[in-house]
């Protein structure tokens, strides 16, 4: 969808070497304008509530109202499209949990923030055409019918798992999925080259998972079979370190060892 007017962008950041990287990497498009530019959260959410901009790249750390303040302060449902720009990888989850589009990392890699951006746009026109609301009330529909296949005996909810991060809606296939771990109140799921974080327990994981490709081996980790390159013993307690093909290595609790043995006939 075309629009007649610029996205309109406020930076903040404390520091105005971190407010310069990103303005320099937005004024290569011809269709965003940044209106303004704030050195702290206060600022911050006096321009927000008064100029009521599209897309806020919002520092994570400062001093005073740090950025989850300003989302405080503002509202959540006040807010506009967020952009989280954090030193620490740490803050991602909470990111999430506010309900920020999209997180980056310092310093800042040239092909996410093109990603991220890419993404704003597209949930920024979608609020401009009431359309957001139209398309997550079809997905949610499509999860009851998924359920309710499930529940007649259908594989639906075991081939793909639908992960929403803000206004990002993504669809995660089991068998891309290579190990998941507990992370507070989600599980992140690892594939390929990315993490994604799902609000389930991992009780819920494994009980959604096939059980004939992936194995508990820990209370907080699950892995898929399919990507175990080998179990090495450690320590002195017949203790083993599951190594999957990535080179991740994972540590077989005590808990799970014959549960895992069984599964591969006995090898431990």
């Amino acid at each position: 969808m075309t629009r007649n007017r610029p996205f309109s962008v406020c930076i903040v950041d404390d520091e105005e070497l971190a407010r310069r990287g990103v303005r320099s990497r937005l004024s290569s498009y011809d269709d965003i304008d940044v209106v303004a530019e704030c050195k702290s959260g206060r600022e911050a959410v006096e321009v927000i509530q008064t100029r009521a901009p599209d897309l806020v790249f919002l520092d994570v750390q400062m001093p005073g109202l740090d950025g989850f303040d300003v989302i405080d302060a503002v509202g959540p449902d006040a807010m506009p499209v967020v952009i989280f720009v954090t030193a620490y990888d740490e803050h991602a989850l909470r990111a999430f949990e506010v309900h920020a589009l999209d997180y980056l990392l310092k310093p800042l890699d040239e092909e996410r923030f093109a990603e991220a951006l890419s993404h704003a746009r597209v949930r920024i026109a979608d609020q401009d055409a009431g359309q957001f609301e139209d398309r997550l009330a079809g997905l949610l529909s499509g999860l009851d019918e998924d359920r309710e296949r499930a529940a007649d005996g259908g594989e639906a909810l075991k081939n793909r798992f639908v992960v929403k991060t803000g206004g990002r809606v993504q669809f995660v296939k089991s068998e891309e999925i290579r190990w998941v771990e507990a992370a507070g109140d989600y599980v992140q799921l690892h594939t390929d080259a990315t993490k994604h974080l799902l609000r389930e327990t991992m009780k819920e994981m494994e009980a959604a998972l096939d059980s004939n490709q992936f194995l508990r081996i820990h209370r907080s980790t699950i892995i898929n079979v399919d990507f175990v390159r080998e179990m090495r013993p450690c320590g002195t307690n017949n203790e083993y370190t599951v190594i999957l093909k990535d080179g991740t290595q994972r540590r077989l609790s005590r808990t799970y060892r014959a549960e895992v043995n069984a599964f591969f006939d006995g090898a431990l």
